[in-house]
């Protein structure tokens, strides 16, 4: 399997930006792209909350010979711009934002992994009439969000934490991180520079606008329902799960392979909300779903 080394990756990318429109104007928004140009078999990869594309460059360089791979980095996060008004940080924001780049890439369908807040967009983009997605894997995430999930993701989203140097937010971030499972020094350290922004200062702190935060100190934090959304799929979908999540229960889990698109279901042991999609095994799991037929 094809691995990037510590740091960065050497399968060959490209970078790119694009104009979306959101309620108060213009704001450019970043992508990667990997694989032939020219290869009509597009996979869209799509962060969680408060990641970045580059999560997913382990498992481009698994499939860029099977697809055109392209890695958003949801406004707000990485390269992309932050929003003047952070109340725009939403999903209807963030769904025209994938739908303008869906039109960017000429592609009559497009295969989709979401992790998380990209699992959502993706959810969302699959239920309209006339949608693109051909098949949707949505990683550790479902239509019920349980508030407990809300209430902790919510107390960590909003802080400004920041560390002298690389190796200490490496040091920090691994045990803060340790939901996403077991992974090589390689892939960790790779996750912390990919997430990692300097200061004017010289000081480290994470790629994100904390404005993302802003729509928690609004909203009651209870439960979330989008089984309508998930009961208006029909494409084949994958739903994978770290075996102690507290975003997606695991029976809510089994209840999306009885309804909606009926997906399939699978399980990782000893890891919680999110698995990384960088181990070996995770990508097998992964690539062997998308190209079966």
């Amino acid at each position: 399997m094809a691995r990037p080394p510590s740091g960065a990756c050497r399968m060959a990318m490209t970078s790119h930006h694009y104009r979306a429109l959101g309620p108060h104007g213009f704001h450019r928004v970043h992508y990667t792209e990997w694989g032939n140009p020219a290869n009509s078999r597009v996979l869209f990869c799509v962060h969680g909350l408060t990641r970045t594309g580059r999560d997913f460059d382990f498992l481009a360089a698994a499939l860029e010979r099977d697809y055109r791979v392209i890695c958003p980095d949801v406004v707000g996060r990485g390269r992309s711009d932050w929003l003047q008004d952070k109340a725009d940080y939403t999903y209807p924001v963030y769904v025209n934002d994938m739908a303008t780049l869906l039109a960017r890439t000429d592609a009559e369908r497009v295969d989709w992994v979401g992790t998380s807040m990209g699992g959502l967009i993706g959810m969302f983009l699959a239920s309209y009439p006339g949608t693109p997605i051909h098949k949707l894997l949505v990683n550790d995430v479902g239509p019920r969000i349980p508030a407990a999930g809300l209430k902790r993701i919510a107390d960590y989203v909003g802080r400004v934490v920041t560390f002298d140097s690389i190796d200490d937010m490496d040091r920090a971030l691994r045990i803060f991180s340790a939901v996403f499972g077991k992974l090589t020094d390689a892939q960790w350290r790779h996750m912390i520079v990919h997430s990692a922004r300097q200061l004017d200062d010289g000081r480290y702190t994470t790629d994100y606008d904390p404005g993302i935060a802003d729509i928690f100190k609004t909203m009651e934090l209870q439960d979330i329902d989008l089984w309508s959304v998930w009961d208006a799929i029909r494409c084949p979908t994958l739903v994978l799960r770290g075996a102690q999540s507290d975003v997606l229960d695991h029976a809510d889990a089994v209840t999306m392979t009885e309804r909606g698109p009926r997906a399939k279901l699978i399980e990782f042991p000893g890891m919680g909300h999110a698995p990384a999609l960088m181990s070996d095994d995770q990508i097998a799991v992964v690539r062997d779903w998308l190209l079966a037929d």
